[in-house]
């Protein structure tokens, strides 16, 4: 079990969460919720002791898993090592005993080995190595890889092995923050099933709708300054919430219903004869007088893409055998691909195997090694890249009014700040230098462009990286909404599952197309793995 005592967390005038009394029980598994900025990330560093509270107090078992981001501190160790760094009293007992065995044998040295060999069979050190190669091999880490330095595989692998080593151990509690973030849909599927049959106490953070509704037993909703327990995965705490709000308001109107109803009967009554009936409505008008309703933290921008007034061609973009190559390494070769103006495709794969480079060749900005990608008449491409920089020079002293105002010279003012209010961008939001906008609001700055821009295909790479799940949600919205075409690569299952109706799968074997939705796609898949 994890313990929160009254904790409270400010950033000078700004107040996260104050006085939280909170318990999170063995056996069950929590997804910490919450919009960006509302403090989900620091609560975590709180309970894993980095950051340290305002006020209060966290109790935690002995034995903690947390998946941690430092992954330049590991780059000399290898892969299976620093698994089992995990185990930190494990670890530290192999590392004394190796230590101990290069030196000169006495009878307190092997006393001491005798203490050492007796803790590392408590913590099961002589299947440590089979048990993180289980692990590696279920995160997606090749085999050839696992007694390779952390420096020497790649930086999304070395992701995955500090996940792994989280896991590592049977930890009594698990500390996860955006654990999909570096997986591909089979390793998040087998993360799933690992943390469903998991006894231990789980918080997990996670901006993947169908992740969290598959794995969580609980959401603890940071809002209203507090943390809220919800009992249920995601989908139950929105349906929930949402009812508390629209009862709150309810019984809000009610009240300012009667007090009306009250102050009539007050002021046609007030100078006469029942002076005692008059303030017995006083005294009621007194108990009635509403609370304040606290603003709820939740809040979902409004996404919707207009077309260009110019229709498009049947056929939209046209990849002709288009090859492409990083040295020594075929990532496309002599791949076809014809694009329909209301086509909505989802592109899935493991990272690394070219969904990124297809989609910068679609866009135009990558140009094929072979063969030719061809725009259709009157098609016009609006590209969302992965690495927001590519399109939001962070250097510049430009503020996201002034960006917006740059991609459509000439706009009125009021039309681009309607765009950024439906992005949340109220108020003074809407003069934040680009330079220091976090990486959820220069993701909706870039999709407040896409909405002033004239379009009729939508090309995006990982859209959802840096948006919370209220943000993901209104994006599928309005990409399923949109009359042009649209293609998406995306990890995010729940969003592919809404926005696509065709897929691109990246897979071992090569590019795989398929004429239906991603659960049809990752079924027929199944079954062909099966026989």
């Amino acid at each position: 079990m994890i313990t929160l005592n009254q904790i409270s967390k400010s950033f000078g005038s700004r107040v996260l969460f104050e006085g939280v009394t909170v318990a999170f029980s063995t056996g069950n598994r929590y997804g910490l919720t919450g919009p960006n900025g509302a403090g989900k990330t620091t609560l975590l560093k709180i309970i894993m002791g980095i950051i340290a509270p305002s006020g209060g107090t966290v109790n935690l078992p002995q034995r903690v898993g947390i998946l941690r981001q430092n992954i330049e501190d590991f780059a000399k160790f290898m892969v299976v090592d620093t698994v089992i760094m995990g185990n930190g009293r494990l670890w530290k007992a192999m590392e004394e005993r190796n230590a101990l065995y290069e030196q000169e044998m006495t009878d307190e040295i092997g006393m001491r080995l005798g203490d050492l060999e007796g803790i590392i069979a408590e913590e099961d050190g002589y299947s440590a190595d089979s048990n993180a190669e289980l692990l590696l091999t279920g995160m997606g880490i090749p085999h050839e890889l696992l007694n390779q330095p952390m420096h020497a595989i790649p930086t999304d692998m070395q992701f995955r092995v500090l996940l792994c080593q989280a896991l590592f151990g049977n930890p009594q509690a698990l500390l996860l923050d955006e654990p999909t973030n570096h997986l591909d849909l089979e390793s998040i599927s087998w993360l799933e099933k690992f943390l469903f049959q998991y006894k231990g106490t789980l918080i997990v953070i996670s901006h993947d709708r169908h992740f969290l509704n598959s794995v969580t037993t609980h959401i603890a909703d940071i809002d209203y300054d507090t943390i809220i327990m919800y009992p249920g995965n995601y989908d139950n705490m929105v349906l929930a919430k949402t009812a508390v709000r629209d009862r709150a308001e309810s019984e809000a109107k009610s009240k300012d219903k009667k007090i009306a109803q009250l102050k009539e009967f007050v002021s046609r009554f007030g100078a006469g004869t029942r002076a005692s009936q008059v303030q017995s409505r006083v005294r009621e008008m007194n108990k009635l007088q509403p609370q304040e309703l606290k603003k709820s933290n939740i809040q979902r921008p409004y996404i919707r893409f207009g077309t260009t007034e110019k229709q498009s061609g049947k056929i939209v973009i046209k990849g002709e055998s288009i090859s492409k190559a990083y040295g020594d390494k075929q990532v496309i070769s002599k791949f076809n691909l014809e694009i329909a103006r209301e086509d909505k495709i989802g592109i899935i794969g493991n990272n690394g195997r070219g969904k990124t480079t297809l989609l910068k060749m679609l866009a135009k900005v990558l140009t094929p090694d072979q063969g030719n990608v061809e725009l259709g008449h009157q098609a016009v491409i609006n590209y969302f890249p992965q690495n927001h920089t590519e399109i939001v020079d962070k250097k510049t002293d430009q503020t996201a009014f002034e960006w917006l105002k740059t991609l459509r010279p000439g706009i009125y003012d009021q039309e681009v700040r309607s765009v950024m209010g439906k992005m949340l961008f109220a108020g003074d939001d809407a003069f934040k230098s680009v330079a220091t906008l976090s990486g959820g609001e220069t993701a909706r700055l870039i999709l407040a462009g896409m909405m002033l821009a004239e379009h009729n295909v939508i090309l995006l790479d990982e859209p959802n990286n840096h948006l919370d799940l209220e943000a993901v949600s209104a994006l599928a919205w309005g990409l399923s909404d949109y009359k042009g075409a649209v293609v998406i690569a995306s990890h995010d299952r729940d969003l592919i599952d809404q926005v696509a109706t065709k897929i691109i799968a990246f897979e071992e074997d090569g590019i795989h197309i398929h004429n239906g939705p991603l659960e049809e796609y990752l079924e027929k898949k199944k079954v062909l793995n099966a026989k």
